[in-house]
């Protein structure tokens, strides 16, 4: 076999390792765990995304100004850091529900009776 296919299957396996441990301590599940540390992390991310960017931005709008970048590479990266700003909004949007009639997405933990039947909510 490929020596990066072991190299990535031990990582995997460490970081199920460092999952399993909280889940079965605090009864939860897996998936909630992975779920709650990705939000994290992409919390984290993308604060330091803003600050590295913003600096960009400054540096690219002068030297822009000067005429020793062009302006398009300004505008993508605005254009970049505005969709990561609104990523988040963006999930929300499409997780949650405010009619109690409307299905919800199980990362809500809305409702999630459908049209066949209930299947109940999903536990926190």
């Amino acid at each position: 076999m490929n020596k990066k296919f072991f190299t990535f299957a031990a990582i995997m396996l460490v970081a199920l390792f460092g999952m399993i441990e909280p889940a079965l301590a605090q009864q939860h599940s897996i998936m909630a765990i992975a779920a709650a540390k990705t939000l994290a992390l992409f919390q984290a991310s993308r604060t330091i995304l803003f600050i590295v960017g913003g600096f960009g931005l400054i540096g690219i709008a002068f030297a822009a100004i000067f005429g020793k970048m062009q302006w398009k590479w300004f505008a993508a990266l605005a254009i970049g850091l505005a969709i990561v700003a609104a990523a988040g909004a963006i999930v929300d949007y499409a997780t949650t529900t405010t009619d109690s009639n409307m299905v919800g997405g199980t990362l809500s933990g809305g409702n999630t009776q459908t049209s066949w039947g209930t299947t109940g909510t999903t536990q926190h």
